[in-house]
C-alpha cells in the first residue's frame, strides 16, 4: 500500500488539536514542530531513543534536535512536500511518549 501523500493545510492540522505542536510554513516544505522540555540531557536522550524506535516502526522519520534541557521535533512528509496524516499520527505517538515519561 502506498503511503498517504495528501498534504494538510494549517487549518486541517489545527483541527487535530495536537497539544504542543505548531504548524510551520517557513521552510521548503510545511511541517509541524514541538518542543518538549525534558529538564536534563539524559531524559532528553531517552525520549529521543523512544521516538526513534516508534519512528522506525512507522517508517516515518522526524528531524530531532536534542539540547539541554529540551528536545525539538519537526515532522514533515518529504515525499509529499508537506504535512500528511503520517505526521499527525507520529505526533500523537510522540505526545504519548512524552506523557509516559512524565515530562
Amino acid at each position: 500500500m502506498e503511503p498517504d501523500t495528501t498534504t494538510l493545510t494549517a487549518e486541517q492540522v489545527a483541527q487535530e488539536e495536537l497539544p504542543g505542536w505548531t504548524f510551520d510554513a517557513s521552510g521548503d516544505a510545511d511541517s509541524i514542530v514541538a518542543r518538549v522540555e525534558t529538564g536534563d540531557f539524559v531524559t532528553g536522550l531517552s525520549l529521543v531513543n523512544a521516538i526513534g524506535a516508534k519512528a522506525e516502526e512507522a517508517n516515518h522519520h522526524p528531524d530531532i534536535d536534542l539540547r539541554y534541557p529540551y528536545v525539538e521535533i519537526r515532522l514533515t512528509s518529504h515525499d509529499a512536500g508537506g504535512v500528511t496524516s503520517r505526521d499527525i499520527a507520529l505526533a500523537k505517538v510522540i505526545n504519548a511518549l512524552s506523557a509516559e515519561s512524565s515530562l
